[in-house]
């Protein structure tokens, strides 16, 4: 029946010309119905009328008609919708959602690892791939997809960040597999592709950045058949749920290989001789190295020129991405995405600002004693831990440079780094070193190894900050190591520490305050064990003067500076 046979019948329905409501109403009753074959579902226009099967009962125009399987469509009762048997639906063998690849480079092993757990299992197989995010995840579960498509009769790639987008892509499992679905409700849809799931085996179902085991719970109760490939950053709890893939940083080759084919098929003669110093500083990263060539290769910059952009403008860079690409996919907003998940914890913010001002290995977990109460921190760590934005020993934290560099990299616009929350981290990091070494004595060998344990912590602080932003905690800090590493006979390295021990507290305290007179003897005094005695004695010169002058002749800060001017004097 065409668009015109079906206004004839529903004029010879409801008694005339257009549909109209009666002037009575008739109760709605399914006795002695009759049948109407070739019902309405859609609207009565020119251009959509849409026949679909039959219903039973009087269609009465202008009046409400219920029943548990009635649908009301405008004036006219359809039937139900048909819900197909999902046991004996086949999967459509070309039905399938994986992304590309795209460029694949390395990852031979995990790759092999996930080939091996997926094929030593006869039953369902559930595998969560892990790790940092950038890391490539994804790419290696997209990768695995591809090259074992053939082995499964259905394949289907589920964006899983959150639970409603997990029910999104099971509804459009049902949708795939028994197109008459797709207009039936979204929660009608995930009970559909649950069962067809559940009674079927030889199906492949990725869930993409799954936020951690309890998002999949419901879902791995009902569905105890096929393969599903978890992709997570959650790198704990997993056990009784799924095996487990971690997915480290890329090793140096490979990641040097990745940087060049993506420069080289936009620059083909481009000169990637610093490629190694640029990738390193990059932590290997394989986000952060495709960000960076795909820069490289649009702006026709060398690597070297990357890296200064890198240090003068970081928040810019790591934001930055080639026209053209997923504005999405910066080192910047991935990690967003991650402290997003961990706003239920501020210690761990907290505990992740403070971190990113040190060394990145072995940072012993003693330094944070003072942020909280030991459980507190204990949980704070445990969930940096269990998103791989740290990685924890008994006694240590690790973390990857490139988390450390966009942490503490300010951004008025990024509620997770607010310029004061910066500052705020920076102060704290340096006050915890601070105290670290308060009470040591640099000529003590029991009190060595402190001092190395804090000197590389350190050492990273003083690089990532300029003398302006020292505090008199940062003074403290110099003193100590600048002593200690003259008592080590690194002379050249003491220097620079007092040096800026000694400007910093005159900016502080003022030339005249104990503690500026301290900073510059020791300064002199560095000088005279390095052999420079005309700037020693001239630095010892000027501190008694001014000490002098300030404490008195008597003061014993004077009787040390004179002293110690004397010896010097004494050696030229």
């Amino acid at each position: 029946m065409d668009h015109r046979g079906v206004r004839k019948w529903l004029k010879l329905i409801t008694g005339g010309g257009a549909v109209r409501q009666q002037a009575e109403s008739k109760p709605t009753t399914r006795a002695d119905p009759g049948e109407v074959a070739n019902t309405i579902e859609g609207e009565i226009s020119e251009s959509k009328v849409v026949q679909a099967g039959t219903i039973g009962g009087d269609v009465v125009a202008g009046q409400k008609v219920t029943g548990a399987n009635a649908l009301v469509v405008g004036q006219v009762v359809l039937p139900a919708p048909v819900v197909p048997a999902m046991e004996s639906v086949s999967a459509p063998r070309s039905a399938g959602s994986v992304p590309a690849a795209g460029l694949f480079v390395g990852r031979s092993t995990e790759l092999a690892r996930l080939d091996a757990v997926v094929g030593q299992s006869r039953r369902a197989v559930v595998v969560a791939v892990h790790g940092l995010g950038g890391v490539g995840k994804s790419t290696l579960a997209a990768r695995f997809a591809e090259v074992r498509a053939d082995e499964f009769s259905f394949v289907w790639w589920v964006v899983a960040d959150s639970p409603t987008a997990l029910d999104a892509g099971l509804a459009q499992v049902s949708a795939a597999v028994a197109p008459e679905t797709r207009t039936f409700p979204v929660e009608e849809r995930v009970e559909l592709g649950l069962r067809w799931l559940a009674s079927h085996e030889d199906w492949l179902l990725v869930l993409d950045n799954l936020t951690g085991p309890a998002d999949v719970a419901g879902l791995l109760e009902r569905v105890q058949s096929g393969t599903i490939v978890i992709t997570s950053r959650r790198s704990g709890g997993w056990q009784g749920v799924a095996e487990t893939v971690a997915v480290d940083v890329l090793p140096e080759d490979d990641a040097l290989e990745l940087l060049s084919q993506i420069v080289r098929a936009e620059w083909p003669d481009a000169d990637l001789t610093d490629a190694k110093t640029l990738c390193a500083e990059l932590g290997w990263l394989p986000l952060a190295i495709e960000q960076a060539a795909a820069y490289l290769g649009q702006t026709k910059i060398i690597p070297t020129a990357y890296l200064d952009l890198l240090a003068r403008y970081p928040a810019r860079m790591f934001a930055t991405t080639a026209e053209g690409a997923d504005a999405t996919r910066t080192m910047a907003r991935v990690w967003h995405l991650t402290l997003d998940r961990l706003a239920d914890t501020p210690l761990a913010m907290a505990i992740l600002q403070v971190l990113a001002w040190w060394a990145p290995e072995s940072i012993p977990r003693d330094f944070l004693t003072t942020m909280a109460d030991t459980p507190d921190i204990n949980d704070a760590l445990g969930r940096l831990s269990a998103y791989s934005m740290i990685t924890l020993t008994a006694n240590t934290i690790d973390i990857h440079r490139l988390v450390q560099a966009v942490t503490r990299t300010p951004d008025p616009t990024d509620h997770h780094r607010a310029p004061d929350d910066i500052a705020t981290a920076r102060d704290l990091a340096t006050t915890v070193l601070a105290n670290a070494v308060r009470g040591l004595d640099p000529r003590l060998p029991p009190d060595w190894p402190e001092y190395q344990t804090v000197l590389p912590h350190a050492q990273a602080l003083l690089d990532h900050t300029t003398p302006e932003d020292d505090t008199i905690p940062t003074c403290h800090l110099l003193s100590h190591l600048g002593n200690y590493l003259d008592g080590q006979g690194e002379t050249t390295s003491a220097i620079a520490h007092h040096t800026r021990d000694a400007h910093s507290s005159n900016r502080i305290l003022g030339p005249n305050h104990p503690n500026t007179l301290v900073s510059s003897n020791n300064l002199a005094y560095t000088y005279r064990a390095a052999g420079h005695l005309d700037r020693a004695i001239a630095l010892f010169e000027e501190a008694l003067s001014t000490s002098e002058r300030a404490l008195g002749v008597d003061h014993p800060i004077t009787k040390l500076i004179r002293t110690n001017l004397a010896i010097a004097r004494q050696g030229d």
